[in-house]
C-alpha cells in the first residue's frame, strides 16, 4: 500500500480541513460537498484523512464490518457470535462516476433466489465504506438515481436492496465526501440539501504558499516515506485531538441562548425545511468540541452557517452561492442572549455572548506556523467574462454594437423534446430505453442481470419443468430462462442554442426578452439534466460561446454578457452549430441533440445570404436533428422568415408568446409530428 500524503503537509485549504475535521469529531454532522476547481489538493486531503481516522474493531470473517460489541442484527452474514473483534485501519472508499447501481448497494443472485429461496447477496461500495470514509469524486456528473441512492443511506444509516420481493438490508453509515467542479453542471438543490456542509476551495494567489505546495509535493514524490516520517509527529497530534474531541462532544451543552441564534439565523436566510437549523447544531456542537471546549458559543454558530447554510440558499442554478456576512452578524447579534427584552435600547453584548475569543476553535493548525489568512469571498457573484474573441471581449472593435441588456424575468417553458425513442443518459426530456421507468416488455439478458422480468422468466422456463427432472414445489430456473425487463423513461438531451445577436435584434427591449425566453429554456434544461450549448452570430461571424456543457449557469453568464450589433450571418450561425453537433455525435453518440434557433429569421451579408442559409438548414435535416425556430419577429407587420426557416430545418416555429407554458398545449405534438415529417 502507497503512503499517504500527510494530512498536516497540506498547505492552506483551511475551510477543506475544517469540514473534513469536524465530521471525522462528529459523522453526524452528515458529509462535507468540496466545490471548487481541479487541483486544490481535494483527492488528497480526503485520502490524508482517512489516516489520522481511529481504528474500528470489526467482526472476524464479517462483510460488513459489524462492530463486535453491538453487531448489526440483520446483518446479511449474522447472526454473529460472540467474539474477540479484529482491529484494522478505517477504510477509504472511492465511488467512480460510471458506477452501476449494482456497483454501489450490491447486488442480488437472482438465480439463486429463485431456484433455491437463498438470499445470495454480494456486496456492494456502502457495504465497504460502513464505519469509514466513502469519497464521491466528481458527484456532480453521478446519475440522479444513485445520487439519491447514496444520500439515502447517508441519512437513514443502512442500505435496502430489494428486488422481485427479495430484500436485504445492511448498515452503512460513512464520512461522505463529495468533490465538484462547478463549471461541469451543479447539483439539484434537493441533492445539495443533503451534504451536511460545503467548502469552496481555490489555488493560492500567494506566490509564498504556492512555493511551500510544489516543495512539498516534490519531496513526497522523491520520498513518500521519508517525508511522511518527517511529519508523523505533527499527525500523532492530530490524530490526539480528534480522539479527544469525540471523547468530549457527548458533554458539550448546546444553551437555548445559541440554539435561538440557530433557529433565528436559517429564519432569516429562508433556508428550506429544518433540515439546515440541525446541521448546524451539531457542527457548532463539534466545533466547540474541537475547541476543547463544553459549551458551544456565538463564534461557534457563526462559524457553523458558513459551513452549513451557503449551498441551502440557492433556488435555481442562476443563483450565486456564499452567504451574506454582515447580515448573518446583525442577525446573530439581534438573537444573541439579552438581559432586558422589553427595553426600547438593545443592551450592549456582555462577556457571554463573545465566547472566549477562540473563535469556535475554527481553523486546523497548521504545522509549520504560517498564518491563517481569512477566506476570500466567492468568484462566482461576478458575471463571466465574455470568450476570447468573442463580441464585447477586450481587443474587439464595438463596430456599432450596443452594450448588453439585462434579461426579462424567465418564465415557465412548453417541453420540447426530441421524436423517437433513444437510448442517452437518464434525465428528464425524450423518451428512451433506460434502467428506470415503467416497464414495457423483455429481452434476454446483455451481460449481469440486473432488472428481472418475473412473468417472462417464469413463462420461459416453464415449458421445460418435466425434461429438467422437476420433483417439488420449486420452480427449476437455469440461465438462459432468465429475462431483462425493457424499460422506458426520459433522457437528457444536448440542447444546443443558436441565438441571432444581430442588428436586428439590437432592440432593447426586445432583446431583454430574447434573453428572458432563452434564460427561462436554460433553467428548463436544467431541471431535464440536459447539457446545454450555445452559438451565437452577429457581423460577419459565428463563434462557439459555450461549448456543450452541463453547467447552465455558465450558459447564462455568457448569455447576460451578449452584446448585440451588425449583420445577421444566419447560415454561419447554423453551419458552426452543425461542426459542434459533429463533434458531440463521436464524443457522446448516445446523447441525442435538440437545436434551439432564436433569430427573427432575417439573413444578410455576403452573396445570397438567404439561399446560404437555406442550404445550411437543410443539412441539419439531411442528419435528422430535431430542431425549434424560437421566432423573435415582432410588430404589426410579420414576414415569416422564421417559418420558412424551420421549415428548412425540418422543424417548427414558435412565437415568443407561444413559448410559454400556458399557451398553445399542442407545441409538443408539433415538435414530435415536425421531426417525423423530416
Amino acid at each position: 500500500m502507497s503512503t499517504p500524503y500527510p494530512f498536516t503537509a497540506i498547505v492552506g485549504q483551511d475551510d477543506l480541513r475544517l469540514g473534513l475535521l469536524l465530521n471525522a469529531v462528529s459523522p453526524a454532522v452528515g458529509g462535507v460537498l468540496v466545490r471548487g476547481e481541479k487541483g486544490t489538493a481535494k483527492s488528497t486531503a480526503v485520502r490524508a484523512l482517512a489516516a489520522l481516522m481511529p481504528e474500528v474493531a470489526v467482526v472476524p470473517g464479517c462483510r460488513f464490518s459489524c462492530d463486535p460489541v453491538s453487531p448489526d442484527p440483520a446483518c446479511p452474514d449474522g447472526p454473529h457470535a460472540e467474539a474477540a473483534g479484529v482491529a484494522r485501519a478505517a477504510r477509504t472508499v472511492e465511488l467512480p462516476v460510471g458506477a452501476s447501481e449494482d456497483r454501489l448497494v450490491g447486488a442480488l443472485d437472482i438465480e439463486r433466489a429463485l431456484s433455491e429461496g437463498v438470499k445470495a447477496f454480494e456486496p456492494g461500495l456502502l457495504a465497504d465504506a460502513h464505519r469509514g470514509i466513502l469519497y464521491v469524486d466528481e458527484v456532480n456528473l453521478l446519475h440522479d438515481h444513485l445520487v439519491d441512492l447514496l444520500l439515502d443511506a447517508a441519512a437513514m444509516g443502512a442500505s435496502y436492496v430489494e428486488r422481485e420481493g427479495v430484500s436485504v438490508r445492511h448498515a452503512a453509515r460513512f464520512l461522505l465526501v463529495g468533490t465538484m467542479n462547478p463549471e461541469e453542471g451543479e447539483l439539484r438543490p434537493q441533492l445539495l440539501d443533503r451534504f451536511g456542509l460545503t467548502v469552496e476551495v481555490s489555488a493560492s494567489r500567494d506566490t509564498d504558499e504556492r512555493v511551500d505546495v510544489v516543495r512539498r509535493r516534490l519531496a513526497y514524490d522523491d520520498d513518500p516515506e521519508g517525508f511522511a516520517a518527517r511529519w508523523a509527529e505533527e499527525e500523532g497530534a492530530l490524530r490526539e485531538r480528534i480522539a479527544g474531541a469525540r471523547a468530549l462532544l457527548p458533554r458539550v451543552v448546546l444553551g437555548d441562548g445559541v440554539l435561538r441564534q440557530i433557529a433565528a439565523t436559517c429564519a432569516a436566510f429562508e433556508v428550506d425545511g429544518m433540515r439546515a437549523d440541525i446541521v448546524m447544531a451539531r457542527t457548532a456542537t463539534a466545533l466547540a468540541a474541537w475547541a476543547g471546549r463544553e459549551e458551544v458559543t456565538a463564534d461557534d454558530v457563526r462559524q457553523a452557517a458558513l459551513l452549513a447554510l451557503p449551498h441551502r440558499r440557492r433556488r435555481n442554478p442562476f443563483d450565486a452561492p456564499g452567504l451574506d456576512e454582515d447580515k448573518l452578524d446583525r442577525t446573530l447579534d439581534e438573537a444573541g442572549p439579552q438581559e432586558n427584552h422589553d427595553g426600547d435600547d438593545d443592551p450592549d453584548p456582555g462577556p457571554d455572548g463573545g465566547g472566549d475569543g477562540g473563535g469556535g476553535g475554527g481553523v486546523p493548525p497548521q504545522a509549520d506556523g504560517e498564518d491563517r489568512t481569512p477566506p476570500q469571498g466567492s468568484e462566482g457573484d461576478a458575471p463571466s467574462p465574455a470568450p476570447e474573441g468573442a463580441p464585447g471581449a477586450p481587443g474587439r472593435p464595438a463596430g456599432g454594437e450596443q452594450q448588453p441588456v439585462a434579461a426579462a424575468e424567465p418564465f415557465r417553458t412548453k417541453m420540447l423534446s426530441v421524436p423517437g425513442l433513444g437510448e442517452g443518459a437518464a434525465g428528464r426530456r425524450s423518451r428512451a430505453r433506460t434502467e428506470h421507468g415503467r416497464t414495457t416488455g423483455a429481452r434476454r439478458p446483455e451481460g449481469a442481470l440486473t432488472k428481472l422480468h418475473l412473468a417472462a422468466t417464469v413463462q420461459a422456463a416453464a415449458p421445460h419443468q418435466r425434461a429438467r427432472g422437476r420433483s417439488g414445489r420449486g420452480l427449476v430456473v437455469r440461465r438462459d430462462d432468465l429475462r431483462q425487463a425493457a424499460r422506458e423513461g426520459r433522457e437528457g438531451n444536448l440542447v444546443l442554442f443558436v441565438v441571432d445577436a444581430s442588428g436586428s435584434m439590437a432592440a432593447r427591449q426586445r432583446m431583454s426578452a430574447v434573453k428572458g425566453a432563452v434564460l427561462s429554456l436554460l433553467l428548463d434544461a436544467y431541471q431535464r439534466r440536459d447539457k446545454v450549448g450555445l452559438v451565437t452570430f452577429r457581423g460577419k461571424e459565428a463563434e462557439v460561446a459555450l461549448p456543450p456543457t452541463s453547467s447552465v449557469d455558465a450558459a447564462a453568464a455568457r448569455l447576460e454578457s451578449l452584446p448585440t450589433g451588425g449583420r445577421t450571418p444566419l447560415a454561419a450561425g447554423l453551419l458552426k452549430a452543425h461542426d459542434v453537433l459533429r463533434v458531440e455525435r463521436l464524443r457522446d453518440p448516445s446523447r441525442r441533440p435538440l437545436l434551439v434557433v432564436v433569430t427573427d429569421g432575417r439573413a444578410t451579408g455576403g452573396p445570397e445570404p438567404v439561399a446560404l442559409a437555406g442550404r445550411a438548414a437543410r443539412l441539419h435535416r439531411s442528419e435528422g436533428t430535431a430542431s425549434v425556430v424560437v421566432d423573435c419577429e415582432s410588430g404589426y407587420v410579420r414576414l415569416g422568415l422564421a417559418g420558412e426557416l424551420a421549415r428548412e430545418l425540418g422543424g417548427t416555429a414558435v412565437t415568443l408568446d407561444e413559448l410559454r407554458a400556458d399557451s398553445i398545449a399542442g407545441l409538443v405534438k408539433d415538435v414530435t409530428a415536425a421531426g417525423r415529417a423530416a
